[in-house]
């Protein structure tokens, strides 16, 4: 059931972001960049809609009263499914992300996708991906754009914790800038690499902001990744298993 569940999904989450994305691209160059980013992100809305009332997937969000009513700042979250990428663009915007090249290639998801000031790097050239981040980053914090990263780097199933990079405390320390911490269990109903889709309510959580003035980056960094893995292996207990043995999901 729930094979015929994503396949009735995708039958019209895949259309509507094409024809969406056509119609992006047609009515951006006329808006003002927090204009289009809400115009593109829009069909995001009925991307949820539509997969609460055919998958059964649901949210809620706890912290919600931390994120900055006004300034820019740094996001950090964990990453396991094409789930957050959607929601996120909702709950913080405008924004911009930081994210791998390859994916602004995709025909029409792609193209849309590049008209939100995304930072696409190369993962493949570390250092040079660590200056883009840096010079661009700062670039979109200085004209009011919250940045999102994935510190993971990639998606990291849903029990695993994976390395979190510093990337993020690097930027905000260098901007001066808060740093807001999220996590969420998207991928036990969004698994990343698998069709079907697991009924349920993804917990969001927001954590408190984290000031960086002052401070040095290791020491950002080391309160951050302290607050991400806490709660992702509050939500994952498995999460919490030594270094090198196998999950069992």
């Amino acid at each position: 059931m729930n094979y015929l569940r994503a396949a009735v999904f995708y039958s019209v989450f895949v259309t509507a972001n094409i024809i969406h994305s056509v119609l992006s691209l047609l009515v951006s160059p006329f808006l003002p960049f927090p204009a289009r980013f809400r115009f593109v992100c829009s069909v995001n809305r009925l991307s949820l809609w539509w997969l609460r009332l055919v998958c059964g997937i649901r949210y809620e969000v706890i912290g919600r009263e931390h994120l900055p009513s006004g300034g820019p700042f740094v996001i950090l979250a964990n990453h396991q499914s094409e789930w957050e990428t959607l929601f996120l663009q909702l709950l913080i915007s405008p924004q911009c992300t930081v994210l791998k090249k390859e994916l602004l290639r995709i025909p029409f998801f792609g193209w849309a996708l590049a008209l939100l000031k995304p930072i696409a790097i190369d993962r493949s050239q570390r250092a040079r991906a660590m200056k883009q981040i840096l010079q661009q980053g700062k670039a979109r914090l200085a004209e009011g754009i919250p940045v999102l990263i994935f510190p993971q780097g990639t998606r990291v199933p849903a029990g695993e914790v994976g390395k979190f990079n510093k990337g993020g405390a690097m930027l905000a320390c260098s901007a001066e800038v808060p740093i807001v911490t999220i996590v969420h269990n998207a991928g036990e109903h969004w698994p990343s690499g698998r069709f079907p889709k697991t009924p349920g309510t993804i917990q969001v959580r927001v954590g408190p902001v984290i000031d960086t003035q002052g401070r040095k980056v290791d020491e950002v960094h080391q309160e951050t990744t302290r607050w991400l893995q806490h709660h992702l292996e509050q939500q994952h207990p498995v999460a919490a298993r030594p270094e090198g043995e196998k999950a069992h999901l």
